[in-house]
């Protein structure tokens, strides 16, 4: 890859995920991009249309993150240092495509009576924080591409990335996971469209949080295996894959 393409593809990478995190926040914290939906398409139509963006978003999320797909695309050509940059662009453009396409449906299915409704808003603002945090304790340039890339752009080695366990770590497995749950959830009120999206999402973060598992005990082996013992997934979960694992 040229170096004047490399440096183009990191950095439009990075604003196109600065981007996306703005129109994330505002799209759960149920501020619609538009107020009506698409000329034509019914309830019924819109909630079908609703289920499958948020579906689609968690497909290919979920596929590029599984070891065999890495190796295959890897195989094709892509240089290793890039291939985080490539997971982040599609998670963007997989997130713009739901946000942007979203057929609202304003009848509402439930909401918080008052002074609740004031402490679910500022939950919504602490999953944004238990959010950033966890992903710091991993590394959030991990998350981006940008670790990898900045070793390419410095012509140094991407070094072998670590799990520490560490901070939120030690008492679960999954923070990352549970602040996205947060930011599904806390929402004021909750319209129909809301609640397709709270269904297709909790069901992803749960399978999303059994593949991390399996990958990481791939990656890493029995080290991470006496991890899953010591630590349950979630707290408070007494059996299953996301319990502590024997």
């Amino acid at each position: 890859m040229g170096r004047a393409a490399g440096i183009l593809v990191g950095v439009g990478t990075h604003l196109l995920f600065a981007v996306t995190v703005w129109y994330l926040f505002w799209f759960l914290k149920g501020v619609p991009v538009r107020a009506e939906r698409w000329s034509g398409i019914g309830v019924q139509s819109a909630l079908a249309i609703d289920a499958i963006l948020a579906t689609s978003f968690a497909v290919p999320h979920s596929l590029l993150l599984l070891p065999a797909v890495r190796r295959r695309i890897l195989a094709v050509g892509v240089p290793v240092p890039f291939y985080g940059c490539l997971f982040c662009v599609a998670t963007c453009i997989a997130l713009l495509v739901t946000i942007l396409a979203w057929q609202p449906v304003g009848t509402v299915a439930w909401h918080w009576p008052a002074p609740l409704d004031w402490i679910v808003g500022w939950a919504f603002v602490a999953s944004w924080v238990g959010l950033f945090y966890s992903l710091h304790l991993t590394g959030l340039g991990w998350q981006t591409g940008a670790t990898p890339w900045w070793h390419w752009f410095r012509r140094r080695p991407v070094p072998r990335r670590a799990f520490v366990e560490r901070g939120a770590y030690r008492f679960l497995r999954h923070p990352v996971y549970l602040a996205c749950l947060g930011l599904v959830w806390f929402v004021p009120v909750v319209t129909v469209d809301r609640a397709v999206l709270i269904v297709c999402w909790t069901a992803y973060i749960y399978i999303g949080s059994v593949l991390k598992d399996r990958r990481l005990a791939h990656y890493l082996g029995d080290d991470y295996r006496a991890y899953q013992a010591r630590v349950p997934g979630y707290p408070g979960m007494p059996l299953g894959p996301l319990a502590r694992v024997p």
